[in-house]
């Protein structure tokens, strides 16, 4: 499609979504493809609006040269209306999420587990928040392989 969208959800957006949207947006950009994709990450709560990632987000994204400058914001009914994807992690984000959508008319978004396009058929990518370097290094390999596969599949 000539311009697809493309968010990416998860709960406070401060440790498994940006590092989604970021090795999302990393592979549009090795692959020239900037500018057919919109890619942003949003939370579900508002527990988070306007914090960066969690510090071992950044430095794992770091460790696999990636920068971000993501500053955490809440889902708005204008994502469901203007984005052709929501990804997100689990399934009570998912649950959330179509709760959420059900209230906005014209919802085009198609509303989703990032994990249904992983090779290695992880489904869910767990929350790192309270485990410690080695849980975000695995959440950063689960992000990459569903994220190419997503691009594989969309571009």
């Amino acid at each position: 499609s000539e311009n697809s969208l493309e968010s990416l959800v998860s709960i406070g957006n401060i440790c498994r979504s940006p590092i989604a949207e970021a090795v999302f947006r990393k592979l549009v950009t090795d692959e020239k493809l900037e500018h057919k994709w919109r890619t942003d990450s949003a939370a579900v709560s508002d527990w988070n609006v306007g914090r960066s990632p969690d510090s071992r987000a950044l430095s794992c994204l770091r460790n696999h040269g990636i920068e971000t400058a993501h500053k955490a914001r809440q889902i708005t009914k204008e994502d469901f209306q203007t984005f052709d994807h929501i990804l997100c992690m689990d399934e009570s984000n998912l649950r959330d999420l179509n709760r959420k959508s059900n209230q906005v008319k014209d919802c085009k978004a198609k509303i989703e587990l990032l994990g249904t396009y992983d090779p290695q058929k992880q489904l869910i990518i767990e929350d790192p928040y309270y485990g410690n370097e080695k849980d975000f290094e695995t959440v950063y390999e689960q992000c990459l392989r569903c994220c190419k596969a997503f691009l594989e599949k969309y571009h």
